[in-house]
């Protein structure tokens, strides 16, 4: 029988224990039930690398300038919209 480890707090979840399972990266987490009800959500993993083009080439914006970043921040994005065959 496998057992269960909170993610959190690092207790294990003993047979019949309440917990809520995570699917991240491939791999399934575990939450005791206290744990869950003080932060549902899942944390501790690596921040995603963001990229974007600026002045011609790609670089992360971690790499940016702090006016450059908020420039970013302030950009507005817009979905595609589809063509109507009216």
């Amino acid at each position: 029988m496998q057992t269960n480890i909170c993610h959190d707090c690092g207790k294990e979840i003993g047979k019949g224990g309440k917990y809520m399972p995570y699917e991240a990266n491939g791999k399934t987490f575990a939450k005791c039930e206290a744990c869950h009800t003080t932060d549902p959500i899942l944390r501790n993993f690596q921040e995603a690398e963001v990229y974007s083009r600026i002045v011609g080439y790609i670089r992360p914006i971690k790499q940016w300038n702090k006016a450059k970043r908020q420039e970013f921040q302030d950009r507005l994005t817009f979905a595609p919209t589809v063509a109507c065959d009216c």
